[in-house]
């Protein structure tokens, strides 16, 4: 790969998709006296011309092709969205509806129907350790040292003293298994399965790694089931919530790291690059007015260091 091709990559990774221009250091040069700056009002300086310090991307870069279903804000000057679930008031109302008699009153009352008001708690399992050698699904069961992984969960998640809301996993074997042992610790939850959350490849790695390639036809259907699964579950409060709710998700590796590089609007290539361990947790909050965080990524801390595995 030229460093060219390079910097545009890199280029593409902190703009979300949306580069004008990107400058890189590509060596030192000796410090210039007087002419070279403009001052800015703040008292800082400019330079009045590009330095040949710098090495300019051309306009032609371009970032490697995305899959259709993800997308990106375009032209909007800003790395977050803040309609990416599609539930910002003001996307929810029709402004063709507008009462000219009340005017900006009635807008302000259907905006204020439309808010949100409560946090979404949205906590991500991976399942625990599972026989790998099972020829079917049904056959990659959990091992003896992912059943005891899916205890140490199960009673972490209990001992933050949270009422979770509900349990979805996904409906592989695995992930069913490691479901029932962590709902011990927290009688009542119901439990919901579903295919959305089933292990897949989401979508071509950038960069690419050698020892895992699925073919093409893998990320074209796992990966829009995959992204029908963050549309699903991973979004601000319905307008309706009342109180804060606490939720947790059974599912995979791949998903999980999918789904954190959506919610948190990096480039949804770069989830091979988070690694999660078997029976972790990883927190995500979402706030009524769309913002994200990350709490937690792939949390084990609460296991013995002989007990943590990553298969």
């Amino acid at each position: 790969m030229s460093v060219r091709r390079a910097l545009a990559l890199a280029a593409c990774g902190l703009a979300g998709g949306s580069v004008l221009l990107s400058a890189v250091v590509v060596g030192k040069q000796p410090a210039r006296g007087g002419g070279d700056s403009e001052p800015r009002p703040g008292g800082s300086a400019v330079p009045s011309a590009v330095p040949p310090s710098l090495l300019l991307l051309p306009p032609t870069a371009s970032c490697p092709p995305t899959a259709g279903w993800i997308e990106r804000p375009a032209g909007s000057g800003s790395y977050w969205d803040s309609n990416w679930d599609r539930r910002e008031p003001l996307a929810l109302i029709n402004l063709k509806k507008k009462n000219e008699e009340t005017g900006e009153e009635e807008l302000a009352s259907r905006l204020d129907h439309c808010k949100a008001k409560a946090t979404r708690h949205i906590f991500l399992i991976r399942h625990s350790q599972y026989h790998l050698d099972g020829r079917a699904d049904k056959d990659r069961t959990l091992t003896p040292l992912g059943r005891e992984q899916a205890e140490l969960t199960g009673r972490r998640l209990a001992s933050l003293g949270l009422k979770f809301d509900q349990i979805i996993h996904s409906s592989m074997t695995r992930a069913t298994e490691t479901t029932e042992i962590i709902s011990k610790h927290l009688p009542g939850v119901k439990k919901i399965s579903t295919d959305l959350l089933r292990e897949g490849a989401p979508i071509e790695p950038d960069p690419p790694v050698s020892h895992w390639k699925p073919e093409a036809v893998q990320y074209y259907e796992d990966g829009a089931r995959i992204e029908a699964a963050f549309r699903n579950f991973i979004h601000r409060a319905d307008a309706k919530q009342e109180e804060d709710s606490y939720e947790i998700f059974v599912c995979h590796a791949n998903v999980i790291r999918y789904i954190v590089c959506r919610a948190l609007q990096f480039p949804p290539e770069g989830w091979l690059r988070l690694s999660l361990n078997n029976g972790s947790i990883t927190h995500l909050v979402i706030r009524p007015n769309g913002r994200v965080a990350l709490r937690t990524l792939g949390d084990t801390g609460f296991m013995p260091p002989d007990k943590i595995t990553r298969t």
